[in-house]
């Protein structure tokens, strides 16, 4: 028995560390345990996450709409350094979080400076790559904009849009041009400007996009801009009212869009860039001199008080602009029918009409009919659409029987496929029109008749496509318009519908055009 304790007693002393006492050993391995137990159970370790260069770090927190990115900024120190150097800035109310005129008009636009005014100062201004300020509340003092575009506006940057609240034309904000020079305005890609006076010193050598909306630029001026601007490929023009003359140079050989709309006191437009191949321009301009226009390709004539414009195109526009491929217009009033074209739109494929009025019936005396010489000056033509608003129906409408409708048998329209007339009605010469284009389209494939003006569903049940809401209001008289327009689709036009046709019959909604 003193054998074996003499053994156990060498085996717990070999276990011990020497120079500790057994029960110590023992004292510190217990402890050990506990305080391993311990650590498993109540430790949480920090999680630092994964190591990633700086540059992916900022990029991740570039890609945070701007209140996560705040957000991320305050709780960690990578995200702080990144959100200094943010790359894409768009400051507005929506972005901002803050709710439309919550305020009212002078206290929210305070608090609207206070908060960006915070964001500016905090960024160190490098990086910057986009730079949006969207504000339509009351006016923004000057010193602060020109505060935050000076940290804005520096080299690398790539986009700038400023849009500010309309206000009367003396009190415009002054856009601080100085801040263009000295290369900061070189890599500026895109330049949007709303309700601001711009004077600009010189051109924007990477400018591609341009548009000014209520903008005090006289044509001078924008030349200036232009004349440097070599590589720009859009401009838009809208309500620009210091603009008499507007100089297109030849240089800008990579110009294929123009938009001038609602320009009160522009005269003419000289244009001699050689590859402008789209214009958009309202009604009241479209019959200036204009320049250069055989390479021009799309046209669209915007919606203005102008009236005969359906006219005005097919007596002018194929003999200044022969090789258009698609062709829109909008027309308040023709009180002139369309006549005999004198040349042919021998490469149009696209043709476009809407006529319309907020309020009334759209002018009673023109004959949709006659828009058969349209047609037959298009030979190349493939899509055909019509849009009639309004909210009275007062053309003649359609009775009687098949034997008094007007066919002209001897003009055919090979190419056309697709016709839609949307805001159909029982008008006696637009059912016409409709049977004519059944007759004399050989190639037509579908054929869509709206009973309503809406906006236009692609689905021929409205109320399959709007589960929830409603669709737009429409008066009474044009809902029981539509009834009239169903019964002579079915009475005049489904007995002359080919086989080969798809016709698609868009009724009223029976959930929101209920009488």
């Amino acid at each position: 028995m003193a054998v074996k304790r003499d053994q156990r007693r060498r085996q717990i002393q070999s276990s011990s560390k020497p120079g500790l006492p057994v029960a110590s050993a023992a004292k510190r391995k217990v402890s050990s345990c506990q305080k391993d137990d311990y650590s498993e159970v109540t430790k949480i370790p920090r999680y630092s996450g994964p190591y990633l260069p700086e540059d992916i770090w900022c990029q991740i927190h570039a890609l945070l709409p701007l209140q996560d990115a705040a957000r991320a900024g305050c709780v960690s120190h990578d995200f702080l350094n990144s959100w200094r150097c943010r790359p894409n800035l768009t400051l507005s109310e929506k972005t901002l979080g803050l709710k439309e005129n919550a305020f009212g008009g002078a206290r929210q636009a305070r608090y609207f400076t206070k908060i960006v005014d915070g964001i500016m100062k905090k960024h160190s201004g490098i990086g910057v790559k986009t730079f949006t300020l969207q504000y339509c509340g009351s006016c923004i003092q000057a010193s602060h904009l020109n505060n935050w575009l000076q940290i804005a506006v520096t080299p690398g940057l790539e986009e700038l849009v400023l849009s500010l609240p309309p206000v009367p034309q003396a009190e415009y904000y002054n856009f601080p041009c100085p801040f263009l020079l000295n290369g900061r305005g070189d890599s500026i890609r895109n330049l949007n400007l709303t309700c601001c006076a711009f004077h600009p010193l010189a051109g924007l050598g990477c400018l591609r996009k341009l548009h000014l909306y209520q903008v005090h630029i006289t044509g001078d001026e924008l030349e200036c801009l232009l004349s440097n601007s070599f590589v720009l490929e859009k401009l838009n023009l809208m309500h620009c009212n210091k603009i008499i003359c507007l100089k297109i140079l030849c240089l800008l050989k990579e110009l294929n869009h123009l938009t001038v709309f609602e320009c009160a006191t522009l005269e003419v437009i000289e244009n001699k860039a050689p590859n402008l191949s789209t214009v958009r321009i309202d009604g009241a301009l479209i019959r200036l001199p204009f320049g250069d226009s055989l390479q021009v390709k799309d046209l669209e004539i915007l919606c203005s008080s102008e009236s005969n414009l359906v006219h005005y195109a097919c007596a002018e526009l194929p003999l200044i602009m022969p090789n258009l491929e698609t062709l829109a217009i909008s027309s308040v009033d023709e009180i002139l029918n369309t006549p005999v074209l004198p040349a042919k739109f021998l490469h149009l494929k696209e043709l476009e009409i809407s006529l319309g009025v907020s309020e009334g019936p759209f002018s009673p005396a023109y004959d949709y009919f006659s828009l058969v010489y349209f047609l037959d000056a298009c030979p190349g033509l493939e899509t055909f659409i019509l849009a009639v608003l309004q909210t009275r129906m007062k053309h003649r409408s359609i009775s009687g029987n098949c034997s008094g409708l007007r066919l002209m048998p001897e003009r055919h329209h090979a190419s056309i496929n697709n016709v839609k007339i949307i805001g159909f009605c029982s008008a006696k010469s637009m059912v016409e029109l409709t049977c004519h284009i059944l007759d004399s389209a050989t190639s037509l494939v579908n054929l869509t008749l709206d009973t309503i003006y809406d906006g236009g569903y692609e689905s021929t049940d409205r109320l399959a496509v709007h589960e929830i809401g409603h669709c737009s209001p429409i008066g009474k008289h044009m809902i029981m318009e539509a009834d009239k327009a169903l019964l002579a689709i079915d009475k005049y036009i489904v007995p002359k519908v080919p086989s080969r046709v798809n016709l698609n019959i868009k009724k009223p909604c029976s959930r929101c055009h209920a009488l």
